[in-house]
């Protein structure tokens, strides 16, 4: 019963997507494995990216093609050619461990746990970023929508969009790609 209430919202949740109120979803999605990695949150190894880093706050201004031999391909895809996996897939559309959520391209600091909320769209969801300038926004009239895309505030990786139906204080929802994401931990 369980799995068959799981593979109906992963329906629901590809057909409605993370959007607004326009009733479409984006057309280009990856699937990712739920299974990889799974005894650890961090899904890349940073060892030959010398930007990445949790403390440094300045913008990186880098090429695609830099980018792109730094980067596993589901992440450069996600990040760099503003891509979506597909709901109900990434690793922390569901999780609830207490910590600190990072850019996986650069680890710029963006979210803390306590601001991440059940929102059932399928992906993980904050109602609000660490720090002003953690992330960026930018308009997105991709796909006939009008949405407000989420970058990270470094490196400019795509991380999701953010739609004003999220909980208070803000009442925003920071609608994020797994994919784009590392699990710190606490503090």
């Amino acid at each position: 019963m369980r799995s068959t209430n799981i593979i109906i919202l992963a329906i629901a949740a590809l057909l409605v997507g993370c959007q607004n109120s326009t009733g479409q979803a984006p057309n280009k999605t990856i699937a990712l494995d739920m299974n990889a990695g799974s005894d650890t949150m961090n899904q890349y190894d940073h060892s030959k990216n010398p930007h990445y880093s949790h403390t440094d706050t300045s913008k990186l201004d880098l090429p695609l093609s830099e980018w792109k031999k730094l980067l596993p391909e589901e992440l450069y895809y996600v990040a760099f050619e503003k891509g979506t996996e597909r709901a109900f897939t990434g690793k922390f559309w569901d999780f609830d461990g207490v910590g600190t959520y990072a850019c996986a391209a650069c680890g710029n600091v963006l979210f803390q746990a306590d601001a991440k909320f059940a929102s059932s769209c399928g992906w993980p969801s904050f109602y609000q970023p660490e720090r002003k300038n953690s992330v960026a926004y930018h308009d997105d009239n991709s796909f006939g929508m009008v949405r407000t895309e989420v970058t990270c505030g470094r490196c400019g990786a795509h991380l999701g969009h953010i739609f004003d139906d999220g909980p208070p204080p803000t009442g925003q929802r920071y609608c994020i790609n797994s994919v784009s994401l590392e699990f710190l931990g606490t503090k």
